[in-house]
């Protein structure tokens, strides 16, 4: 945005400074109008005939060809907002050391960039830069705002520079303060359209909304076809400042591509054909190449990044049954890419930052017709990342918003009271987390029953609060009493009961028992080993924990048959 304007002040300042001879800007939207401002600067260059706008077009291009023996003609070309590169074959200017041709566009496509072209990108207004615009343009009209608002108006707008030159038109006709308009921004039944100027400034010949109506209209054509706007969906909700690849291109992503490809065929009621990874890559190609996103395949967990405004007027496309349906569907994205152990705490946070930015734009979504499980994956990995209090605030929000839209019986709402209590325990707080377990054991007997897992789970969950809290005999009695239970329900064999072996285990020594510890783990490690395998990470523990308590119990020298 703003390359418009930024081309006029270069070709201004050229012809005012009589560094020109000749000065020609054409629109350059259509092969079309490039070829009739060719013919009409032929026709008033060269006489060339009115009557065969190609004819007269080749004949202006020759005539800019430098020619021996004649005096040098100094000229500047313009094409500006040049929509498909495709255009411009056969019609480039000639290259002459008098003559320099400027080319603005969206687009970002190879066969624009070469034979001796620069390409000079048009970014953001810094804060400072910005701040001044505002500033400037408010007092040309009388108008004052205090630099706080401005600097804060500046960054919602993403310092993008036409929003803030129709920002400002906006304050100006509408004698609305900066601190009303950042309002109608955060306002959802408030769209971009809402906020335009009746009349745009500088000349400008389109309101935000509209000229990335355009672009998208124009990616959508770009193979494979039909493909950016979905995309465009998926991506308008989820983080501004950067969406793994993988989010966007796995299975989930595919699917929503495949039932919401724009129909561009010649039988739109065609059955829609799957869409493969590749094809949702060069989805996102299509979307750079318009400059709608910008796609950096190299860094694989910010590889999108999307204008936060553009964003926005993709969300104002939006019906509410749609934003629901595709916040869903971008939840299951992100599930799909969330690899079970975080090995990469740089994929972490920004999976967490997307179900963050997720969740401002749809909250409601992600709980009908239930709870979406990664807001329970975002906490958690929150508190595994090693934010336990983070992790407790997460829970209370989703606790508290899971009981306002689905009651305080449904298995979500539980299933959140039991991780609040747990990570209320890991962010210090053992006594709070017992009472809040004892508080919920009741709950989850009642409505899931005593052998449903996630009882049985609280139980277990419960039994190890008592030990941190301090109370190790009564660690001890409860999970003597899970056991039997755990066994039955989920089996012998079960990780969930090899677990809650260990725990008693451990408990018993830790209640004073080393000996029973050690009875517990020398009968858990070869049923451990025969289910696992040696090298599992459980199997090691144990038989770490084992050696622990032989060496408590008085076996100080270690017991070589533990190897």
């Amino acid at each position: 945005m703003g390359k418009t304007q930024l081309a006029a002040d270069y070709a201004r300042t050229a012809w005012d400074t009589g560094s020109l001879d000749v000065l020609v800007w054409i629109t350059a939207s259509s092969r079309s109008s490039v070829v009739s401002g060719y013919a009409q600067a032929g026709i008033e260059l060269c006489r060339a005939d009115p009557d065969d706008p190609e004819q007269a077009a080749d004949s202006f291009l020759a005539w800019l060809t430098p020619k021996s023996g004649a005096p040098p003609c100094r000229w500047l070309i313009v094409l500006d907002d040049v929509a498909d590169p495709t255009d411009l074959r056969g019609l480039w200017p000639p290259a002459s050391p008098y003559g320099r041709t400027l080319v603005t566009t969206r687009r970002r496509d190879a066969a624009l960039t070469g034979e001796g072209r620069r390409l000079v990108e048009v970014g953001l207004f810094s804060e400072a830069e910005a701040l001044a615009y505002l500033t400037t343009s408010l007092a040309a009209h009388g108008r004052a705002e205090p630099a706080d608002q401005l600097t804060a108006l500046a960054a919602d707008l993403g310092h993008l520079a036409l929003a803030l030159a129709q920002a400002a038109a906006y304050l100006i006709d509408s004698g609305e303060t900066a601190a009303a308009y950042r309002r109608l921004l955060t306002d959802r039944t408030t769209t971009l359209t809402d906020l335009t100027p009746d009349a745009l400034p500088d000349e400008q010949a389109l309101a935000l909304a509209a000229a990335w109506s355009l672009s998208i209209t124009r990616a959508d054509t770009l193979r494979p076809a039909g493909l950016a706007r979905p995309m465009l969906h998926l991506a308008s909700l989820l983080d501004a400042s950067g969406i793994p690849q993988d989010v966007l291109t796995g299975e989930a992503a595919r699917a929503h591509l495949a039932s919401h490809r724009t129909a561009t065929g010649p039988d739109p009621t065609a059955e829609p054909a799957p869409v493969s990874r590749p094809d949702a890559v060069r989805a996102l190609r299509a979307l750079d190449r318009l400059s709608l996103i910008d796609h950096r395949p190299g860094t694989p967990h910010q590889a999108v990044r999307v204008h936060q405004l553009i964003q926005r007027a993709t969300r104002d496309t939006l019906s509410p049954a749609q934003q629901d349906q595709y916040a869903r569907t971008a939840a299951d994205a992100l599930m799909a890419a969330w690899p079970a152990i975080e090995r990469n705490t740089a994929l972490a946070q920004n999976l967490r930052a997307n179900t963050d930015a997720l969740t401002r734009h749809a909250e409601d979504a992600l709980y009908r017709p239930d709870a979406h499980s990664v807001l329970y994956r975002l906490g958690r990995s929150l508190g595994d990342s090693g934010q336990a209090n983070a992790a407790t605030t997460h829970f209370q929000h989703l606790t508290d918003t899971t009981i306002r839209h689905l009651g305080p019986d449904h298995p979500d709402t539980l299933i959140a009271r039991h991780e609040l209590a747990r990570w209320r325990g890991e962010s210090g707080d053992a006594a709070g987390a017992v009472a809040a377990l004892a508080e919920l054991l009741p709950d989850m007997a009642r409505v899931l029953g005593d052998d449903h897992p996630d009882t049985l789970a609280t139980r277990s969950e419960l039994a190890r609060w008592r030990g941190e809290s301090g109370d190790a005999a009564g660690a001890v009695a409860a999970l003597a009493e899970l056991l039997p239970d755990m066994a039955r329900v989920r089996g012998d064999d079960h990780p969930h009961t090899f677990t809650t072996r260990h725990e008693l285990a451990r408990w018993r020594g830790q209640s004073g028992d080393a000996a029973g510890a050690v009875a517990a783990l020398a009968e858990l490690l070869p049923d451990v080993t025969r289910v696992l395998g040696e090298d599992h990470p459980d199997t090691l523990t144990t038989g770490s924990e084992l050696a622990w308590w032989r060496g408590e119990s008085g076996y100080a020298a270690g017991d070589q048959s533990t190897d």
